[in-house]
């Protein structure tokens, strides 16, 4: 298993409840395919450095996981068909 960590940036016109709801979606995404939750990390509604999708602000998550590859592949395939995530990146913590 390798250590990732994921930020993902959620459309900030979202209620409490409908960003709840796509949070967990991912996090069993994540479970279900094997991998285990470290840490998890909302940083709320920051303001973004351009202007993505008509919005200028957007509501930030931070993840640590550990998973197999083929996780975070899923994870990236899943987070480009979703249309409440803005933008994501997950990147490979060295060991």
């Amino acid at each position: 298993m390798r250590k990732y960590e994921v930020v993902y940036i959620l459309r900030p016109d979202l209620d409490e409840e409908k960003n709840t709801e796509v949070i967990e979606k991912f996090n069993d995404l994540i479970v279900s395919q094997g991998g285990e939750i470290i840490k998890l990390d909302k940083w709320g509604k920051r303001r973004l450095a351009y202007e993505v999708r008509d919005f200028r602000e957007g509501f930030y998550v931070v993840l640590h996981i550990n998973a197999e590859s083929k996780v975070s592949s899923e994870l990236d395939r899943v987070f480009k068909i979703t249309d409440e995530v803005l933008r994501h990146i997950i990147i490979r913590e060295e060991e």
